[in-house]
């Protein structure tokens, strides 16, 4: 089986560090080093509202919320992606505030994944709709969960399609 992967990333503003909701953020253990929480099955880091406040005040434009129609603009660029490069999509969900993406890509570095999903995504909405005042889409990087056999695949498929308020579904 090729190896697969769930990626998932967020629009640029809309889950800020410190959030309510938790967070993954770069934080100082005792006096050591800044170390990143996004080790799978930590718990997020709590409510921060001291840095949530400061992240606010460091956007350089609106939170991005996505509509239906640019939605649609990037089911079409990901499908177009994947075929382009090789690689097969399984599903997508993308909601208002962030996206799932379920993919086969052989022996791909699954950050090359995620970057080029989320650039070749950034240049169909640019063509269509003005570069964000923040000049970009997106926050920086992303998950990308490994999917270690065809039972997980089939986890994140359904997981993808189960996604509550979709803006546009799609499934291989």
């Amino acid at each position: 089986m090729p190896q697969a992967y769930l990626l998932t990333w967020t629009t640029y503003g809309s889950w800020l560090p410190g959030d309510a909701r938790g967070s993954v953020t770069s934080v100082r253990d005792k006096s050591g080093p800044r170390k990143r929480h996004n080790e799978f099955g930590t718990p997020y880091d709590p409510a921060m509202p001291g840095l949530q406040r400061a992240a606010e005040a460091a956007l350089r434009g609106p939170a991005i919320s996505l509509d239906s129609d640019q939605a649609r603009c990037l089911l079409g660029q990901f499908q177009q992606t994947a075929s382009v490069r090789g690689w097969r999509l399984q599903a997508v969900a993308i909601m208002r505030t962030h996206v799932h993406l379920v993919v086969n890509a052989g022996e791909t570095d699954p950050e090359i994944l995620l970057r080029d999903f989320k650039s070749y995504g950034s240049q169909s909405l640019n063509l269509k709709w003005r570069k964000p005042e923040s000049g970009t889409w997106w926050t920086e990087s992303g998950s990308r969960r490994r999917l270690r056999d065809e039972h997980a695949v089939r986890a994140a498929v359904r997981y993808v399609e189960r996604q509550k308020f979709p803006l546009v579904i799609w499934v291989a």
